[in-house]
């Protein structure tokens, strides 16, 4: 179906930005699987329900997406849903994945193994942000390739960080943000 296509499309796109990245920096650059569910999923981080939305998973490499992600980050969360918000999502989750491959994830873990829960928290935020920021380098290169981002994309895949942000997703969940 078209979301199918959609986030095909999309990881494809980054994939294929990251692996000249890589390569440009003599390393290589392993894809990510990505694992399409609906309603909850088993993952080699644990159980995950659509309430978490989409995530990463280092354990087995491999980015999850519900199936309705989408239309929950239109309808509930009120992003304007457009195509570089919605490319915004994967490609935030990929970084995540590059994150891995560069061997930050494994050492941002044994940091906050190690930290109290609020030095912990500030590890979660800026690891958070540094997928944004590996999110943003992708959206430069997929411009700079393709030429794909119009006016006002910028702004809807801002407005999409905000309504999926860990603050907002721990709101919906009914916990105090951190």
């Amino acid at each position: 179906d078209e979301a199918n296509e959609f986030l095909d499309k999309i990881l494809g796109s980054t994939n294929e930005v990251w692996g000249k990245v890589f390569q440009q920096s003599g390393r290589t650059y392993t894809k990510p699987t990505l694992i399409r569910y609906s309603g909850g999923t088993t993952s080699g981080c644990g159980q995950a329900t659509s309430a978490v939305g989409p995530f990463y998973c280092p354990a087995d490499t491999n980015a999850y997406f519900d199936t309705s992600f989408f239309d929950i980050l239109t309808t509930r969360f009120g992003s304007s849903g457009g195509p570089l918000a919605q490319e915004y999502v994967v490609a935030h989750e990929v970084g995540h994945h590059v994150q891995n491959q560069l061997g930050i994830l494994p050492k941002v873990n044994q940091l906050r193994s190690r930290a109290s829960e609020v030095d912990s928290n500030r590890i979660s935020v800026m690891t958070e942000l540094q997928a944004d920021c590996f999110a943003g380098i992708w959206a430069r290169q997929a411009q700079d390739r393709f030429g794909s981002i119009e006016p006002g994309d910028i702004d809807e895949a801002v407005n999409a960080a905000r309504a999926v942000g860990d603050d907002m997703l721990q709101k919906g969940a009914g916990r105090t943000p951190m």
